[in-house]
């Protein structure tokens, strides 16, 4: 037979094409036809049919009719099966976290949120529990946990937050730590089912006006499956734990839902307290040879001479996020705190404040002046901003505009790339999460497993 994608066998090729296919459903949103899907992936109908009936009886797949249809055969949605895959997603900040069950297609349901006060033990062990509530209730659907933190990730589990402290922090470690593996409340996993179940209907999932993460009906529990891990890749109570920098999962995301599909080669920006960035080729954002490669905010791009964190002098996010906002009023900045004031201050610099304005300015002008050093080194279609880059853009553009513009080299001046506000809001961290997630469970090897399951 002749290799086709790898393929080299009939059973092969099968299997790909329904890796094709539920990644096709996954990146679309599950709001395109069978018939779409089908044109889109290039399938023969038969084939199509016969793939698609498969992945609904392994319950990876469920179809509804297209809420356009009014004539004839109803016309087909492939989508997230009601007893499908569940991914875990958490979105880990320097004063706060969040917690979000995705199902295929993306469709997100905030479960849990968490203030903090800044320590590995008062971040880690709420959000452990958390999790660790949530993995008995979706048991074995559950595919994997995405934690996105704002910081360098080492070694897939160690995590340096700068502006806490935090050196080396072995996250597994500490999320496991908050339950016991002999303690009543850590409970037992559910017990084994037969997978040839009743396949209820699925609801019409509510939507929240305004989210930017659509809401999914609480999942229901499937039949036992066994646990996956990704080689190389730590777990918890036997399930993945995909840990990366919250930028980079910010960049996936935007790649994959954003701004920035189906661009060749883009420039991906998030601001909170300060900023991280990081160039993201043909969908795939470049982490580094070791995954820490997410710190353009640690380049001495603006003329700074402050200390940072980091151990470096006059990094770029010295003077663009939430901390150089507070900075330029004379209030206090760093240990992950004042996300509350830096927000007032936005709201007083929209109002007209003058003093709020100048702080928005400044802080404007030092993020466009280092986008163009950017933009000059790697030369990007795109530049997208996510988070507080995104609200300083939208309040200052004039000044960003001009700062970047006065940066760049002549040749690129005539047609510089476009600067554009991230869609995903403060969202882009959580739904990379998820991505990673998704992203280890679609393949060959995964879907084997969870089909092998009794």
């Amino acid at each position: 037979m002749v290799k086709v994608n790898g393929a080299t066998t009939s059973v092969e090729l099968r299997e790909h094409n329904r890796v094709r296919l539920l990644r096709a459903v996954h990146d679309c949103g599950a709001d395109r036809t069978r018939s779409q899907l089908t044109r889109d992936l290039d399938l023969a109908r038969g084939t199509a049919s016969v793939l698609v009936a498969g992945l609904v009886s392994d319950a990876l797949l469920h179809e509804e009719p297209s809420a356009g249809h009014t004539r004839g055969r109803p016309t087909q949605v492939p989508g997230p099966h009601p007893l499908g895959p569940i991914a875990l997603a958490v979105d880990l900040r320097e004063d706060r976290w969040e917690l979000a069950a995705c199902e295929l297609g993306g469709r997100a349901l905030m479960l849990a949120s968490g203030s903090h006060d800044g320590t590995p033990a008062g971040a880690l062990l709420p959000l452990g529990r958390a999790l660790r509530t949530r993995a008995l209730e979706y048991g074995p659907r559950l595919i994997g946990i995405g934690l996105a933190a704002p910081g360098p990730v080492r070694s897939g589990r160690l995590v340096d937050i700068g502006h806490l402290g935090w050196r080396a922090i072995d996250v597994p470690a500490h999320l496991a730590s908050a339950v016991s593996a002999h303690s009543p409340e850590a409970g037992e996993p559910p017990a084994p089912a037969p997978r040839r179940i009743a396949v209820p209907q699925a609801p019409e999932p509510p939507e929240v006006p305004g989210s930017p993460v659509p809401w999914i009906e609480r999942p229901r529990r499937a039949a036992a499956r066994a646990p996956r891990r990704a080689e190389g890749v730590p777990s918890l109570w036997g399930v993945p734990l995909h840990l990366g920098n919250d930028t980079a999962c910010a960049a996936l995301a935007e790649a994959r839902r954003g701004r920035m599909a189906g661009i060749g080669v883009g420039l991906h920006i998030h601001v909170d307290f300060d900023l991280g960035g990081l160039l993201v080729v043909e969908g795939r954002p470049l982490g580094g040879a070791t995954g820490m490669g997410a710190e353009f905010g640690h380049l001495p791009l603006t003329g700074g001479t402050r200390r940072c964190v980091c151990g470096a002098l006059g990094c770029w996010g010295m003077d663009v996020g939430a901390n150089a906002l507070l900075r330029h009023l004379g209030m206090a900045a760093g240990g992950g705190r004042g996300r509350d004031l830096a927000q007032a201050i936005l709201a007083d610099g929209a109002r007209g404040d003058a003093a709020a304005r100048e702080s928005v300015a400044a802080n404007a002008s030092s993020l466009g002046a280092g986008l163009a050093c950017l933009v000059n080194a790697h030369d990007p279609e795109l530049v997208t901003l996510s988070g507080l880059g995104a609200d300083l853009y939208q309040q200052a553009p004039g000044v960003l505009d001009n700062a970047f513009l006065n940066g760049l080299m002549t040749i690129r001046a005539d047609s510089p790339p476009p600067l554009l506000r991230s869609d995903l809001g403060w969202r882009g961290p959580l739904l990379g999460a998820m991505e990673t997630v998704f992203d280890a469970f679609l393949t060959p090897e995964a879907l084997r497993a969870w089909n092998a399951a009794p």
